[in-house]
């Protein structure tokens, strides 16, 4: 028996047509608002690496997570209005448990000696000021 004629990925017309989704909405949204509100966090995994092990990490976990509180909490059935992450998302100890994933993961990557010696995306606050404390310096003397 000679090999499949059947292609994985189907032959598209338009670029348009083909979107593999990385990573669903509302999980990437839960995410990035759970960095954004925690600026200490965000701080903890701003290396390359560290940036995509933790977004890749705390993806899936939130993800598996909200799973089992869907799995374990029922939810109305659809009207149209939100969707099931909004409906379980409500529930302030359901939100608490995303967080509390969502940091952990922080910490795991945060304190993997993998990462240890990789240097922040951006500068630290302090080179940001002595830049700015220079760039003052010079432009007084011009």
């Amino acid at each position: 028996m000679g090999p499949s004629k059947t292609a994985i990925l189907p032959v598209v017309a338009d670029l348009d047509e083909l979107w593999i989704p990385l990573v669903d909405e509302p999980i990437g949204q839960i995410v990035d608002r759970i960095v954004r509100d925690d600026p200490e966090l965000a701080a903890r995994v701003e290396t390359p690496h560290r940036i995509l092990a933790f977004k890749t990490f705390a993806y899936i976990r939130t993800g598996i997570l909200l799973g089992q509180l869907l799995f374990d909490h029922d939810v109305p059935d659809w009207d149209g209005s939100e969707n099931w992450v909004d409906v379980l998302l409500r529930d302030p100890e359901h939100r608490a448990a995303i967080e509390r994933e969502v940091r952990a993961v922080a910490d795991e990557i945060a304190s993997d000696p993998q990462y240890a010696d990789e240097e922040p995306i951006a500068p630290d606050a302090g080179t940001r000021d002595r830049f700015r404390a220079f760039a003052r310096e010079h432009l007084e003397r011009s």
